[in-house]
């Protein structure tokens, strides 16, 4: 009998490892559980790390943005108003932090994009919108609404244009809340036309016109300066062809935003 189950036993040696029968069974059943968890982990581990700096890499943290304070936004406002008095450095600052470089926050760094000056811009121009409208009697909730789809159709087109001319000039890397950022900013100028065609109804169209060139000579400085770092390769005519193409877009963009007709005319 005991030959029999000793025959059994040793013709059963990989099941008895898998099913634990015995404490060298046991033993040796820990360590494959014990390599394989290890094995695991690191390719979760590996895998991890690999989304995070992609993720990183295109989408900054949106805190960052968010780091601003009085005397930031005071002296944006004026470099996106005033961009012809401008006459610092448009470059980002960076500071080494866990052993790369970083650009600094905005709160830091006059040159950094935020996001806090375009959404409060965008909300501004949304009530001046709303005056505008009750103003010449076409106030309803509806045509707010519609005011609302075009102010956010405008925003993503913007978005839309200056990646396209990142990744035409050979795959741009920029992070996609930077972009975001810089093409909020044209409705800072729009606040100011709406406001002139509410106050100084006579001179919307100057005030209008100033508005344009101001924005389009803030987004070529800062497309040369900032946003075309990132580029892998550098082609100057192409660059100056898309520098004019962004520039001239801005006029036509920002007209068709400050009409408040309540329609997409």
């Amino acid at each position: 009998m005991a030959a029999a189950s000793a025959t059994i036993a040793e013709s059963k040696p990989f099941e008895d490892s898998f099913c634990g029968g015995g404490a060298g069974s046991v033993t040796g059943g820990g360590l494959i559980r014990g390599g394989l968890g290890a094995y695991g982990g690191k390719i979760l581990g590996s895998g991890s790390d690999y989304v995070q700096s992609n993720i990183s890499k295109y989408f900054s943290d949106p805190q960052y943005y968010f780091q601003v304070n009085d005397h930031y936004v005071i002296n944006k406002l004026k470099i996106l108003l005033l961009p012809f008095l401008h006459r610092g450095h448009w470059t980002r600052i960076t500071e080494p932090v866990d052993g790369r470089l970083s650009y600094k926050p905005p709160v830091n760094d006059i040159n950094a994009p935020d996001l806090y000056i375009p959404c409060m811009a965008f909300a501004t121009y949304l009530v001046l919108a709303g005056i505008s409208l009750g103003l010449s009697g076409k106030f309803s909730p509806e045509a707010l609404n519609w005011q609302f789809v075009k102010g956010m159709v405008g925003w993503v087109t913007q978005v839309m244009l200056l990646k396209v001319s990142l990744l035409s000039l050979g795959g741009g890397e920029a992070p996609v809340l930077d972009v975001v950022a810089y093409a909020g900013y044209t409705f800072t100028g729009m606040c100011m036309a709406l406001l002139g065609r509410i106050v100084l109804r006579y001179a919307y169209y100057l005030i209008i016109v100033w508005t344009c060139l101001c924005m389009a000579l803030f987004l070529v400085k800062t497309m040369k300066r900032t946003l075309f770092a990132e580029v892998r390769c550098f082609d100057p005519s192409r660059h100056h062809y898309l520098l004019l193409g962004i520039a001239l877009t801005q006029f036509p963009l920002i007209f068709w935003l400050s009409n408040t007709s309540g329609n997409w005319a």
